[in-house]
């Protein structure tokens, strides 16, 4: 045996990570960074069993010895950027711009003439890249910005992505750098595909002065790796990779494949992964580094494919290579990328690309057939919803073989209207479920793409367990409960944490002090609103791991409502003295932004006197970006068309580290409070909740709700608190044996009574729920802090629909026997408190008992 060379592992170490290699055997990172190192013989070696996973995945795919192509033009929108990397000859400055007679960015005329060069050549993809967010850093593309009326960069990627859309039928993949999970929002709908280049997941890079991305703050690893997962979750077909040879250790270069390998086992939404080899470029800080050798190159992609599986599919930009064709071919990879009959590589415009005979003709002659492709890869076409906006539909049908999902290679795009799907409120599906769901209940227990549209259960199982762990609590109950007796507003998190794990007398004690406080804050009256639930559809695709409400479109048990079922409803409402309809529904991939606001508007032309509580933050921010649209005016739109406050759902737990557990797709906690603060800046107020006992423990409730105190503090919009205990019975995430069965009657007690201490005195009202807890259990709550019974409701099908027991109805009588079992009055409050008009009192208590039969509609 012989010694390795320096920083070169030992011929046993090589030898020992090629045969795992061969033999199929999955590799940690310690031998993925040995393999990495492969050259010649061993290099060879390593090739041919990657080669051997790559053609396994290749034939899977319905596509054996097929390398594929993008035929595409590149708009470099602005080469402005706010990021400072050291090797890039991309990125300028205004002055230099000005200079040379360029604008800050192209012009709509300049964006949508390149694009229609490139489509009367036959491309099909327009290839938008730019540098992250120039408006941060320089005042002049400011100034452009505001002086052609776009709000940030990307407000100007999206408009000039639909011109491309309408005017030339090119296909968007749109590079805009770092985006947050409001920005893929945005950007989905008009994009078949987003990408985004991992590079490194080495911090010292970005950390450390003289790495080549000190300065830079979108080159944060972590920051990057958010964006990825903010993708997969908002089922974002990917492009990403690697860059190698930038100062990276073979250790840190495996760790980054090993990063991106768990981000698509979890999401399963990274379309290709590109190892690109950095390329030394004069005039650059980087201009002395050595480029990375091409064999390097190879050994990269080889490991890659065995880390990242045959299904993964590999790109090496080919005008890279330096027509060392067949070594990166011979290494695993199956796509070339991007290449240009006419637009130059504005990254690397030193290496022009190859012609595509030409490239076709070097892939043949290592046993490959060139073929087109599409910017979306045909998997994600073959998938469908919810990884195409149903507005991107017709654009990549028209391009798209039928059979394979690559492109029609003899089809010329052609600009056709980016728009909202023909269907709008149509009723369909199982309407009556609102009635059916208490009579015959729903036709099965999961929907039919359970197995695909929550991500991998198994991945999630291990993201879940940390966060599932009790915490040891040393704090001094007696004295916690002293402090919450003495003065609540001072009791530290400790004592908090304390009191959230009190049971036995200790728990009776806490529930006496909230009762106390109730008492004290509000009385003894308990409140109920006379409302209607309205669930305009169930259709929806965000993939929240704990619904069973939400449907697929083909399910038996889906359904979307009219807009005049819509409003018949909220007559019979009035008719029977409602004063609020509750309307929210799934984020149905076919229903406009603006659908929102003829929801509202059709309840108001009907019935003016109503109030409209609907649109969760989920919502609000799903119809701003189909929109285009911000938020706040979004939700002033919302609010003069009828709008009157918002229920505070979708908060679920204010945690990322709980909410990715959670659901998959819902927007992150920061965005709700954003959308909460906003509305409550524009006068529209709104509930607060708290759904828990599923993956969570008591240091999240408190979190959340300190969250939440310190929101009202500061806005005062919150009209109450509603505790949602978790309903494990049809929830996915307990299906798939990770959630816990629910709250024990100790977690409820305790919630309750935390939520009224906790919260006080800025958050008065505290609302338990009868559809959850039943009769018995929210009297139980009623005697722990809460003070108001919520509503009637009339119809409930969310909760049913995840398996509680309790009904969709509660007569103004059984309500007030709700209370009667706790010991106290009740009477009736509208949806902001106060009082209910003598006349909708006197219409409610006729109508009371004879609800059910006014409830099914004809359809």
């Amino acid at each position: 045996m012989t010694d390795a060379q320096p920083g070169r592992p030992t011929e046993n170490a090589m030898r020992r990570a090629l045969k795992r290699a061969r033999d199929g055997v999955a590799l940690d990172t310690a031998e993925a960074a040995v393999l990495l190192q492969a050259r010649g013989e061993q290099l060879r070696d390593l090739s041919a069993s990657a080669a051997r996973v790559r053609d396994a995945g290749l034939e899977a795919a319905g596509r054996p010895g097929v390398i594929t192509y993008s035929k595409k033009v590149f708009i470099p929108l602005t080469r402005l950027c706010r990021d400072r990397c050291h090797y890039c000859t991309f990125v300028t400055v205004p002055g230099k711009l000005r200079r040379e007679g360029h604008g800050m960015y192209l012009s709509p005329d300049e964006v949508v003439e390149v694009a229609r060069q490139g489509a009367a050549l036959g491309c099909k993809e327009a290839l938008f890249t730019l540098g992250d967010r120039p408006e941060d850093r320089w005042p002049e593309a400011r100034e452009w910005l505001d002086a052609h009326g776009y709000d940030d960069t990307l407000a100007y990627v999206r408009a000039m992505a639909i011109r491309v859309l309408e005017e030339t039928g090119l296909l968007p993949h749109l590079n805009p750098g770092v985006m947050s999970w409001t920005d893929l929002q945005r950007l989905k709908p008009v994009a078949p595909s987003l990408g985004m280049m991992l590079e490194t997941t080495a911090t010292r890079l970005w950390s450390e002065p003289g790495g080549p991305h000190h300065g830079s703050p979108d080159k944060e690893p972590a920051v990057r790796l958010r964006v990825l997962e903010d993708a997969g979750r908002s089922n974002v077909p990917f492009t990403t990779g690697v860059l190698i040879g930038i100062g990276e250790s073979y250790e840190e270069r495996a760790d980054a494949l090993f990063q991106l390998r768990r981000i698509q086992r979890q999401y399963q939404s990274i379309q290709e992964v590109i190892v690109q080899n950095f390329r030394a470029k004069p005039d650059t800080a980087m201009r002395a580094m050595p480029d990375a050798e091409l064999e390097e190159l190879a050994a990269c992609i080889a490991v890659a494919r065995h880390i990242l599986g045959p299904a993964a599919r590999i790109q090496a930009p080919p005008n890279l290579v330096d027509a060392e064709y067949a070594l990166i071919v011979g290494a695993g990879i199956d796509d070339w990328g991007g290449v240009s009959p006419l637009t130059p590589d504005h990254v690397n415009p030193e290496r022009p690309w190859p012609h595509i005979d030409q490239l076709a003709e070097r892939t043949r002659e290592s046993g490959f057939e060139l073929r087109e492709r599409l910017t979306v890869y045909p998997e994600f076409i073959a998938r469908g919803e919810p990884w195409l906006d149903p507005r991107l539909l017709p654009h990549v049908r028209a391009l798209a073989d039928p059979e394979t999902g690559l492109a029609r290679e003899d089809a010329l795009p052609e600009g056709l209207p980016w728009q909202e799907p023909d269907e709008g409120f149509t009723a369909t599906g199982r309407t009556d479920l609102h009635r059916t769901i208490d009579t015959e209940g729903r036709t099965g227990d999961r929907r039919a793409d359970f197995d695909a549209v929550y991500g991998d259960w198994e991945a999630l199982r291990e993201q879940a367990a940390p966060g599932m762990v009790p915490q040891r609590i040393d704090s001094d109950v007696r004295e916690a409960l002293a402090q919450a007796a003495d003065d609540p507003t001072r009791l530290s998190d400790d004592q908090a944490l304390a009191l959230l794990h009190a049971d036995g007398p200790a728990l009776d004690a806490l529930c006496s002090i909230a009762d106390d406080l109730r008492r004290a804050t509000v009385g003894d009256e308990v409140t109920y609103i006379v409302t209607r639930n309205i669930n305009f559809t169930n259709v929806c695709y965000t993939g929240c791991r704990f619904c069973a409400f939400a449907q697929r479109r083909t399910d038996a048990d889906a359904y979307t409502l009219s807009l005049d079922q819509v409003a018949d409803r909220a007559a019979q409402a009035w008719e029977v003295g409602a004063t609020e309809v509750c309307m929210q529904g799934g984020i149905h991939p076919d229903l406009p932004g603006t659908a929102y606001f003829d929801i509202a508007r059709a309840v108001k032309e009907r019935v003016p006197g109503m109030h409209v509580h609907a649109f969760s933050p989920m919502e609000v921010v799903n119809g701003a970006s189909r929109t285009g649209l911000s938020i706040r005016d979004w939700l002033t739109a919302a609010k003069e068309a009828g709008l009157d406050s918002i229920p505070g759902t979708a908060a679920e737990i204010l945690d990322d580290e709980v909410r990715w557990v959670l659901t998959k797709g819902k927007l992150p906690a920061a965005d709700w409070i954003e959308v909460v603060r906003t509305a409550h800046e524009l006068g529209l107020r709104s509930s607060s909740t708290m759904m828990y006992g599923h993956v969570d423990q008591p240091r999240h409730w408190l979190g959340h709700f300190r969250t939440l105190a310190a929101i009202q503090q500061e806005t005062g919009g919150f009209t109450e608190f509603v505790t949602l205990p978790f309903i494990h019975t049809n929830a996915p995430v307990y299906l798939a044996g990770i959630a816990r069965p629910g709250p024990t009657t100790r977690d409820n007690r305790a919630v309750t009574a935390m939520a009224r201490v906790l919260l006080h005195p800025h958050i008065t009202n505290i609302q338990t729920s009868w559809v959850k807890l039943g009769a018995e259990g929210a009297a139980e709550m009623l005697r722990s802090g809460a003070n108001d019974l919520g509503g009637t409701l009339m119809e409930e099908t969310i909760s049913r629909m995840a398996g509680s027991r309790y009904g969709s109805y509660r007569s103004i009588e059984d309500l007030r026997a709700i209370a009667t079992l706790a010991g106290r009055p009740a009477r009736p409050r509208p949806t902001l408190y106060g009082e209910v008009p003598a006349a909708r009192v006197a219409a409610a208590e006729a109508s009371d008992g004879h609800l059910p039969e006014l409830l099914p509609l004809a359809d």
